[in-house]
């Protein structure tokens, strides 16, 4: 404030001269050069009253939040790297690591997939238990893609309890600002305030759209409220995860949180409120040269009924009897491996699930795995394959899989550096904190207690 009334006193005084009080004032004649200049200042004086107006606005006019009740912002950053806040120095981030928690890395779930991660997160559960085992999904006699809203916004897709639904059956509030699984009545129940997902919407005005939720009355105001930024992922994509855009789309992603932490000062609150940012995978480098085909080794017309494609993973139906036969002859295919189901590696935890293929094909990191002619159609529009890209789905041993996890609030403690664990285990966390009771789910709190106060 004394800067604005600094600026205001300038612009009076003649453009920065020095004012001076004189015993004498001397008359002004009008349309004199002084008598100009002095007009001139006084106008640029109004702009400089409407400015210092407005910053007093938002100085003086938020109202600051006294009656804030366990509240949790759990903030995901889609393929946010576990290492990119050190590799692109990402400050906002870094700040709240320095002063919480953060996590060596986060393990996702397999496969290391978008849908099937921020739904694990949410609820605590495997992909196999949770029902949405990747971001293409065959069950009742249909197909749900990450692109179908009447799909995506059927309860019936959405198995287990995401961390919204036991707050508001207990008692509590919860809002979403697009995360996945928020569009779709699960149980019956959607966030008390929610929309639905475009990614068309500024990320600086989700950001306010959360803050003007926490401005509510204190019986109107959600205490576990989500939300979701695509920019990592969609840089990651199209450029790799080394490449200068992804590093600016980090930044991108660090000044909303800095915006975040900014408005939850102005409100008295950033020391109350638990933020907790999470991603769901992180980005490989793929070379889209390097690829293998599915119809090399078998005929997909007549050996299957539907393959669930993506270049990542791949789930294969066969068709009746031909179940051994597809599966030897995929075994053949370089730079994937292949297993029939119930015989995922358990630590995986893939093979209990009713919608996880009868084969699943997981691609070696840097590689992709297609058939020829969705190959030529992805290549059609592609001048320069030779570019990197970025990919995620592989096995989530790989180190560039990795997510990230950073907490800070009152129920966090400060500076502290967690192991790497699952990301089934955030559901409980987010349960501890709001005092609730979590639904069945696949984590155990006593694997990150030690991060807790």
């Amino acid at each position: 404030m004394r800067n604005v009334v600094g600026l205001l006193r300038a612009a009076f005084c003649n453009a920065g001269r020095e004012c001076k009080r004189s015993k004498n004032p001397v008359a002004i004649a009008p349309g004199s050069d002084t008598m100009q200049t002095r007009a001139s200042a006084f106008r640029r004086m109004a702009v400089l009253f409407v400015v210092f107006v407005a910053a007093a606005g938002g100085v003086f006019a938020q109202k600051r939040i006294i009656d804030l009740k366990p509240t949790v912002i759990l903030i995901s950053l889609d393929g946010f790297r576990y290492d990119y806040i050190d590799k692109f120095d990402t400050p906002a981030l870094k700040q709240l690591a320095r002063t919480g928690v953060r996590a060596k890395w986060m393990i996702p779930s397999f496969p290391t997939k978008t849908f099937p991660n921020h739904y694990t997160i949410a609820t605590g559960l495997y992909p196999e238990h949770h029902g949405i085992v990747d971001n293409n999904v065959w069950d009742f006699g249909t197909t749900f893609t990450i692109g179908d809203r009447t799909k995506v916004q059927d309860g019936r897709w959405w198995l287990g309890e995401p961390i919204w639904v036991t707050a508001q059956e207990q008692g509590q509030l919860a809002a979403s600002y697009f995360f996945v699984g928020s569009e779709a009545p699960v149980k019956g129940i959607h966030p008390k305030y929610w929309r639905t997902y475009n990614g068309r919407v500024p990320p600086q005005m989700r950001v306010d759209g959360v803050l003007s939720w926490l401005d509510l009355p204190v019986k109107e105001r959600p205490t576990m409220i989500t939300m979701y930024f695509s920019d990592t992922d969609d840089a990651g994509h199209e450029f790799g995860p080394d490449a200068a855009e992804t590093r600016y789309a980090a930044l991108n992603d660090d000044d909303y949180i800095a915006r975040l932490v900014n408005g939850l000062k102005t409100r008295g609150i950033a020391d109350k409120v638990n933020i907790i940012v999470v991603s769901d995978h992180g980005m490989a480098a793929v070379d889209l040269r390097k690829a293998s085909f599915i119809d090399d080794y078998i005929d997909i017309k007549l050996d299957t009924n539907r393959i669930l494609y993506t270049n990542e993973i791949n789930q294969i139906f066969p068709k009746e009897g031909k179940l051994d036969y597809v599966f030897t002859q995929l075994q053949k295919m370089p730079h994937a491996t292949c297993w029939k189901k119930g015989e995922i590696p358990e630590r995986l935890h893939y093979n209990d699930g009713a919608r996880i293929a009868p084969i699943v094909c997981s691609t070696e990191v840097g590689y992709i795995v297609t058939t020829h002619a969705r190959y030529a159609n992805l290549m059609k529009d592609i001048p320069d394959p030779e570019r990197p890209r970025g990919g995620h789905g592989h096995d989530n041993r790989y180190q560039e899989m990795q997510a990230v996890f950073v907490a800070h609030g009152p129920a966090f403690k400060r500076g502290f550096v967690a192991k790497p664990f699952s990301n089934v285990e955030v559901y409980n966390i987010m349960c501890k904190i709001l005092g609730l009771k979590p639904a069945p789910n696949d984590g155990d709190l006593k694997h990150v207690r030690a991060m807790l106060r």
